[in-house]
């Protein structure tokens, strides 16, 4: 243990201190003083999307009753750090929607949802030298991806911000299947009633502003984005509570289940919050991706997982990825219904559409495998299976 604390010295301070010098200097010369303009993003929206990845994703992970301290710990790092990342990985590719510091920081925000979201998936088997590795490569490869999309597939920038639950999910999936396995029975791998309520606690934080986050990537009709959002993430709570009483075999509430499936209707939503005429549709959608979500869980955690040997630490594929991947369809479809008769090239659009999730999903599993399999490297030297999940090895903890 003290060998291994010793490694930890030597290797954190040291590579943050040189990520934050590259940095200031990047900074220097590639943000001069006249971008401080007017923005169409107003702070307390800023506001709002700074607590949901901040204070949200922090006790959303929270759930491992022995990793408390480096779920919110590291996320705070994790976001600290990859704002500054995600400004000047967007500031060197060719596309700049605009040169306003506000707009640019609540972009870099949004983004580092799939970064948080990814972390989910290693969540307590991914030590802090490897989280900052994964930060900065997932960072810049989610905004290449967005520079294909726009720049090859005719997505408005916009939109392809709208695929960072996609790219989380699938990135995290994908760099997870590189780490070992944790023993099928592992003790640390439970919750206790103190971690879940405040796992949940985290839930109702990304609850309460997830219409922020959809009106912060709305494009134009910001009013429509919110209240169909809301109404979206009702349904989806309803549902979620229906469904778990109906898939358990005690016919008790699981808060497993309320946990996973009570945001999958602002994520499904987040597609197409502002192009919903009618709070129906977006209901129906907000059911359908707790269906998705509950169903996902169930099949996923027994066929898919041990199959694929991934393990997914706090279920981002059911309850990001899966939702994501119905949004997207939504996206289409509806597009499609909306343009039957005006668009002339209506194939070719969707076609681009489709194109464009599935460029973002290949892009997010191929990086995400390759930087698993570097992060594994003994280099970077990965935690033993017998530490994972646990606060001790990295904090001082008195139990």
């Amino acid at each position: 243990m003290p060998s291994n604390y010793r490694n930890f010295r030597h290797s954190v301070p040291w590579l943050l201190l040189l990520l934050e010098a590259v940095f200031i200097v990047a900074f220097y010369f590639l943000h001069p003083n006249d971008q401080y303009s007017m923005s169409d993003i107003s702070y307390p929206a800023f506001q709002d999307v700074n607590h949901m990845v901040i204070f949200g994703f922090a006790f959303f992970l929270a759930f491992l009753k022995r990793y408390g301290f480096s779920s919110a710990g590291f996320n705070l790092l994790i976001i600290a750090l990859g704002v500054q990342c995600s400004m000047l990985a967007e500031g060197l590719l060719p596309f700049r929607n605009n040169r306003n510091f506000l707009e640019r920081i609540t972009r870099a925000a949004v983004s580092l949802t799939a970064v948080v979201i990814s972390t989910g998936a290693v969540l307590g088997k991914a030590n802090p030298v490897q989280l900052i590795l994964m930060t900065v490569v997932e960072i810049i490869a989610f905004h290449v991806s967005r520079w294909i999309n726009v720049t090859f597939l005719s997505v408005g920038g916009s939109m392809s911000m709208k695929h960072v639950h996609l790219f989380g999910a699938y990135f995290g999936l994908a760099a997870s299947s590189r780490f070992s396995e944790p023993p099928p029975r592992s003790e640390k791998k439970a919750s206790t009633p103190k971690s879940d309520l405040l796992s949940m606690l985290g839930t109702l934080f990304l609850w309460v502003f997830w219409p922020s986050f959809n009106f912060v990537l709305a494009e134009r009709e910001v009013n429509k984005a919110i209240y169909n959002t809301y109404f979206a993430l009702a349904v989806s709570a309803v549902a979620a509570f229906v469904l778990s009483v109906l898939t358990t075999k005690d016919a008790k509430l699981r808060m497993a289940d309320i946990h996973s499936a009570v945001l999958a209707g602002g994520i499904t939503v987040s597609f197409v919050a502002e192009r919903i005429d009618y709070p129906w549709i977006a209901m129906i959608l907000g059911l359908l991706a707790s269906v998705t979500a509950i169903l996902g869980s169930h099949c996923l955690q027994k066929c898919w997982n041990p199959v694929l040997k991934i393990h997914d630490s706090s279920g981002v594929h059911f309850t990001f990825g899966l939702p994501a991947v119905l949004g997207a369809l939504a996206h289409v479809v509806l597009f499609i219904i909306k343009n039957w008769i005006t668009e002339p090239s209506l194939g070719y659009s969707v076609m681009y559409a489709i194109g464009a999730f599935c460029q973002t999903i290949s892009v997010a599993l191929i990086t995400g495998f390759i930087t698993g399999l570097i992060l594994n490297l003994k280099l970077f030297k990965t935690i033993p299976v017998s530490k994972y999940f646990d606060d001790q090895f990295y904090w001082e903890v008195s139990f």
